[in-house]
């Protein structure tokens, strides 16, 4: 996979793109971390890509949150499989899932 395809609705989808020092170690934490949100299935995983379903807590609507690794670039996107809008869902679940990576690597 050579990169994540951007949100095409903004209002259901979050795009996150950032370059790091030492991508290897961060993509390995982010997946960790998100493999602990609740209600979350992992999909797929390999060594620089990870798929999962996010379901949200009382509806059980699925968004799909993916994490990339490419070089030293790290894609991360949530988005709603249905709707025209998620409410701010797949932004605060990027959002929660940077910042307990920014907490443990304080």
């Amino acid at each position: 996979m050579e990169a994540l395809t951007p949100c095409q609705n903004p209002f259901n989808c979050v795009f996150f793109n950032k370059e790091f020092t030492n991508p290897d170690e961060v993509f390995n934490q982010l997946i960790k971390i998100a493999e602990n949100i609740p209600r979350t299935k992992v999909l797929k995983k390999t060594n620089n890509y990870w798929h999962g379903v996010c379901r949200s807590k009382i509806f059980r609507f699925p968004d799909d949150l993916q994490i990339l690794k490419i070089g030293k670039k790290i894609q991360i996107k949530s988005a709603s499989r249905y709707g025209g809008s998620d409410l701010g869902m797949n932004g605060r679940r990027v959002g929660d899932l940077l910042l307990l990576f920014e907490k443990l690597n304080g």
